[in-house]
C-alpha cells in the first residue's frame, strides 16, 4: 500500500493563518506522518521545536509569493529561516527576469539562495501558470544549473496550480537525480495519485488530511 502521507508537505501560508491553525497543521503532521510541514518564515521556530522529537520536517518559503525580492534580501532570509530550524526551503524564481528572457539574473538568483542554504535542500518554484511552456523549459534549467535539488510548480497564490503538462515538462527538463514537487489546487486524492503518475515525487498541499484518510479507505 502507497503510503501518501510521505509525498506530501502538509502546507498553510495564507498571510490570515493563526497560531491556532498552525498547532493544527503540526498536530496533524505528528498525527499522520507528513513529510514535512510547510509555512511561512515567522512560524518556522515554533514549528522547529514542536516537531523535534518526530521524522516531519520543516520546509519554509523564501520571496514568498511574488519572487520580486532581490537576490540578497533572499539569501539573508534562507539564513534567517535555517537558522530557526528550517530544513527545507522553497523559493520564488524572479518570474519577470523570465518573461524578459534573462535566464542568466534567474539562475543567478537561485544560486544565491542555493549558496545561502550551504547544503540545505532547495525547492524552486517556477509559477508555471504564467510560464510559456520554454519558460519552464528554460527556468528548470536555470535550477539545474544553480544546484537546485527540486523544481515546484506554483506559490498557490497566482492564476493557477500544479497541472499535469507542467509537471512532465519540468521533469523531461531535469536530470533523474532532481524531483518535482507538484502544487496548487491538489485537493484529492485523485489529484494527487495524477500528479505522481506524471512524475511529481512530493505534493504542496493544504487537504493532506483529507488525501491520507481517503487512501486509508481504500
Amino acid at each position: 500500500m502507497v503510503n501518501y502521507a510521505k509525498y506530501i508537505d502538509h502546507t498553510a501560508l495564507k498571510p490570515e493563518t493563526t497560531h491556532k491553525q498552525i498547532d493544527k497543521l503540526l498536530e496533524e503532521a505528528k498525527e499522520y506522518g507528513f513529510k514535512s510541514v510547510c509555512v511561512n518564515p515567522y512560524w518556522v521556530n515554533h514549528a522547529a521545536q514542536s516537531l523535534k522529537d518526530t521524522d516531519v520536517l520543516v520546509c519554509t518559503v523564501i520571496g514568498f509569493p511574488l519572487g520580486a525580492n532581490t537576490s540578497e534580501v533572499k539569501a539573508f532570509e534562507t539564513k534567517d529561516a535555517i537558522k530557526n530550524g528550517a530544513q527545507e526551503i522553497d523559493m520564488v524564481i524572479n518570474i519577470g527576469a523570465a518573461k524578459d528572457g534573462r535566464f542568466d539574473i534567474v539562475e543567478k538568483d537561485i544560486k544565491a539562495v542555493v549558496e545561502a542554504a550551504n547544503g540545505t535542500l532547495v525547492k524552486v518554484i517556477l509559477e508555471t501558470s504564467l510560464l510559456t511552456d520554454e519558460e519552464i523549459i528554460e527556468t528548470s534549467k536555470c535550477s539545474v544549473r544553480a544546484g537546485a535539488q527540486f523544481v515546484k510548480t506554483s506559490t498557490g497564490f497566482s492564476t493557477g496550480g500544479a497541472t499535469v503538462e507542467a509537471v512532465r515538462l519540468m521533469k523531461s527538463s531535469i536530470p533523474a537525480e532532481m524531483e518535482v514537487k507538484a502544487s496548487g489546487g491538489v485537493r484529492t486524492l485523485e489529484d494527487t495519485k495524477i500528479m505522481i503518475e506524471a512524475g511529481a515525487t512530493i505534493i504542496g498541499a493544504s487537504a493532506g488530511v483529507q488525501i491520507v484518510q481517503d487512501a486509508l479507505k481504500l
